[in-house]
């Protein structure tokens, strides 16, 4: 039996990790640390070191497993309808547990080179009638599950399960980033309707989709904040560690300013131009979407977002009304933990093998955490 007060999150983006240590006794006791900018990936395995061990000085704690946070450009969302005839008069758990890994199975098979990361089910239609949850002793003589799987690439989850190991580390659950950000921010913020969370990152931008509590979709486009510092750095001739530094810093002090070649509305014209295209491409993204009516509300967050703010919303040239979420690297922790502490009806739990003492399966799926 385990002895641990802690409950470590690391979330490993292309530009910067973070991680949180949550004391599950005193909340008051939770550490957080983010790395430098990382600009080469080879300075990963470095920095995820340095962080371990600031946290174990922190905690005064071994760290021997975490919750892992990634997102990719290569990462999907997945819908697919299974159905089934139940035989039996009474709707068991089973049934559904038994849908759902046949579910995965399709999808790993078509999908070779990815691991689902989240089970999320939508929608039971239960003898033609849909109910968002699950309901309790319900007789059935026909069910159908739409569900949506949200996979990440297995290599990067391998390649960064491979640096954990080194350091004595297991990890425990993989968690998309993007995911449990939007999750924990539509929760927060009590948002109803339709509502997209545009996630800014280092190299891609990820739509999320709700219509008032349920999932609808996850869409990742390949362009995110690194395409805002090419952009500076290309225009303005100048090396891309300036052009990122002069990207967050714009809107503060001339202090980074030291060729007279260029000023800070120029900076802003740079930036807000690629910004402009960006969201045109998610409103494309959106309004392509079937589930959608047209009548979403957009949210802008992530690394890439932070050079705006809502002081700028003005001076973007874009049609649609959308607000700014200034996150911080410690808002990105508490996400991740919220979504895997807290009670979520829509999705399956998987629970690994290890936290077993006996058993066939593999693995057992659990619901509404």
């Amino acid at each position: 039996m385990t002895n641990k007060k802690f409950l470590t999150i690391f979330d490993c983006g292309f530009s910067r990790i973070r991680a949180g240590t949550f004391n599950l006794e005193n909340k008051d006791k939770t550490f957080f640390i983010e790395s430098n900018f990382i600009s080469d990936s080879s300075n990963l395995k470095l920095e995820i070191q340095k962080i371990i061990t600031s946290l174990e000085r922190n905690t005064n704690e071994y760290i021997d497993n975490i919750d892992l946070m990634v997102d990719s450009t290569k990462m999907l969302s997945i819908g697919i309808s299974i159905s089934k005839k139940i035989e039996e008069s009474k709707l068991r758990q089973d049934n559904i547990l038994f849908m759902v890994q046949e579910a995965k199975q399709l999808i790993l098979k078509h999908y070779s080179k990815h691991t689902v990361a989240h089970i999320i089910i939508n929608n039971y239609k239960i003898d033609n009638i849909d109910y968002s949850d699950l309901p309790d002793e319900i007789e059935c003589k026909f069910i159908s599950l739409d569900i949506i799987f949200i996979c990440l690439p297995s290599e990067l989850i391998v390649n960064l399960k491979n640096i954990f190991s080194e350091s004595n580390i297991l990890v425990n659950q993989v968690i998309c980033s993007s995911y449990a950000k939007s999750m924990n921010y539509k929760n927060d913020l009590n948002l109803t309707g339709e509502v997209s969370f545009i996630d800014i990152g280092f190299k891609k931008t990820s739509i999320l989709s709700y219509i008032d509590d349920r999932f609808i979709s996850l869409d990742v486009l390949p362009v995110g904040g690194n395409h805002i510092t090419k952009d500076i750095s290309l225009i303005l001739k100048i090396d891309l560690n300036q052009a990122e530094q002069l990207k967050l810093n714009f809107d503060k002090t001339n202090k980074h300013l030291n060729n007279e070649n260029f000023s800070i509305e120029m900076i802003q014209k740079i930036a807000f131009a690629r910004t402009e295209e960006i969201l045109e491409l998610c409103t494309k993204s959106l309004e392509s979407n079937a589930q959608m009516l047209g009548h979403f509300k957009m949210i802008l967050m992530g690394e890439g977002s932070k050079i705006l703010d809502n002081k700028f919303k003005d001076m973007i040239s874009f049609s649609r009304d959308i607000d700014f979420l200034e996150e911080t690297f410690k808002d990105v922790c508490n996400s991740g933990f919220k979504l895997r502490a807290g009670p979520n009806k829509q999705e399956v739990v998987v629970v690994p093998k290890k936290l077993l003492k006996q058993g066939f399966f593999e693995k057992l799926f659990h619901f509404f955490r």
